[in-house]
């Protein structure tokens, strides 16, 4: 943790009155954010999967990208979506 926090305040004037967003702006860059999108499409590529096969698509979708792995669950646990309507066969 006191590595962690040396990092986040390098270079930072904690009496200073923007030291808050310093340290902020520091952690933010500490992010793997390649990797955090990766992974985000991954889960939402894999609901989009569970969603057609529930046929709740959107919804897993949605569900997916924002709670990932828990949102397949989700979908998992709600019934599958009613089957697309057929229209009335054509009288002769």
């Amino acid at each position: 943790m006191g590595e962690l926090l040396a990092r986040a305040t390098q270079g930072v004037d904690l009496d200073a009155p923007g030291a808050f967003w310093h340290v902020f702006l520091n952690l933010l860059n500490m992010v793997p954010w390649a990797a955090m999108f990766w992974w985000n499409l991954l889960f939402v590529a894999v609901g989009l999967l569970l969603g057609w096969w529930r046929r709740r698509v959107l919804e897993a979708v949605l569900w997916s990208w924002v709670l990932g792995p828990i949102g397949w669950v989700v979908i998992l646990c709600k019934p599958r979506g009613k089957p697309p309507v057929k229209p009335p066969p054509i009288p002769r």
